[in-house]
Order: structure tokens, then C-alpha cells, then sequence
């Protein structure tokens, strides 16, 4: 028979006397672990879009886009105009929470033009005749630094003159 290592208590490293505690520790961790998982199957950490649509008498504007993102993932947002009457300059206009923390990789189709009106990012999409529809797509990813909440919301406009406005708030997550 082989003698046991000096330094080693059988008790403790055999017999785990002492231990049993470790058990529902292990239990515990994994326990957190499995709720983890099945809040993820539940979207509970982001990127299912969903979608807020706003009428007027002159359009309506559909903005079809996550809710919740996680940092360092891809993801798109989709604008629907359509124009109840004729919309002779559209513009729609991003507040500063659809930028900020975000890396935008492309918006299609390109807007006429665009600039910054009070900070936020103002697209000119052109002229939208009556009855017609314009589509817009922007695709981003979330930056891994950008964590907490932002109102991410959209304006439409004539020229100058506001159509209507959806406001949407966007969670961050790690």
C-alpha cells in the first residue's frame, strides 16, 4: 500500500470533512448561470426589434428597431414615410441617442444631404409625392463602452415645419 504525501489530512482531501458547504456553492453558480441562459431565450438582453408608428393628417412615420442592444453587436433600424399628402423637402431628423455611443456603417439609400440641426442629425430624404412611400435603413453596432439608456427619437418634417414626432428609448446593455 502507498503511504499518503506528507502534508496532506485525509480527512479533509478524501473525505471532504469540512467541505460539504462547497456543494451548494457549485449548485448556486449554477443555478445563476441557467437563469442567465433563459432570460437570453426570452430577449431579455436586446436586439429584437420592434416597431412605433405615428399618424397625421399630412404622413405617418413607422420606426422598426431594437429596443435593447448589447455592446459590439450589429444591428439595423428601418424608417417607413409614407405620405398622406405631398411631402415636398422630407426630413428626418435622429436625436443625438441614435449616435452617441454608436458606430453608424451605413444608411441606405443615401440621404439628398445631411447635417446637424441642434445637435441631432438631419437627413433631407428629397420629395415624397402622395400616396407614395420612402424606406430608409440604418445599420449600426453599439460601441462596448456604451451602456445605459437614450432616447433614440425621430422627426419628421417639411422643410422646416415638423409633421409629426415618435419617441423611442434605447437600453444599452454590455
Amino acid at each position: 500500500m502507498v503511504e499518503k504525501p506528507d502534508g496532506i489530512v485525509l480527512k479533509r482531501a478524501r473525505d471532504m470533512e469540512g467541505r460539504g458547504w462547497h456543494r451548494w456553492v457549485r449548485r448556486t453558480l449554477l443555478g445563476l448561470l441557467a437563469l442567465l441562459v433563459v432570460a437570453a431565450l426570452f430577449n431579455e438582453f436586446g436586439q429584437r426589434p420592434s416597431s412605433t408608428t405615428v399618424t397625421t393628417a399630412d404622413a405617418s412615420l413607422k420606426v422598426y428597431s431594437p429596443t435593447r442592444v448589447r455592446g459590439g453587436l450589429i444591428w439595423e433600424a428601418r424608417f417607413t414615410v409614407r405620405a398622406v399628402k405631398e411631402i415636398k423637402d422630407a426630413r428626418l431628423v435622429l436625436s443625438q441617442g441614435w449616435l452617441e455611443g454608436n458606430t453608424i456603417n451605413t444608411i441606405e439609400p443615401s440621404a439628398l444631404g445631411e447635417g446637424s440641426r441642434n445637435g441631432s442629425l438631419d437627413l433631407d430624404l428629397g420629395h415624397v409625392p402622395q400616396g407614395q412611400r420612402y424606406e430608409m435603413y440604418l445599420q449600426a453596432s453599439t460601441n462596448p463602452t456604451n451602456v445605459g439608456h437614450r432616447n433614440v427619437d425621430v422627426q419628421l418634417q417639411d422643410g422646416d415645419r415638423l409633421l409629426l414626432s415618435v419617441h423611442r428609448e434605447m437600453t444599452f446593455l454590455p
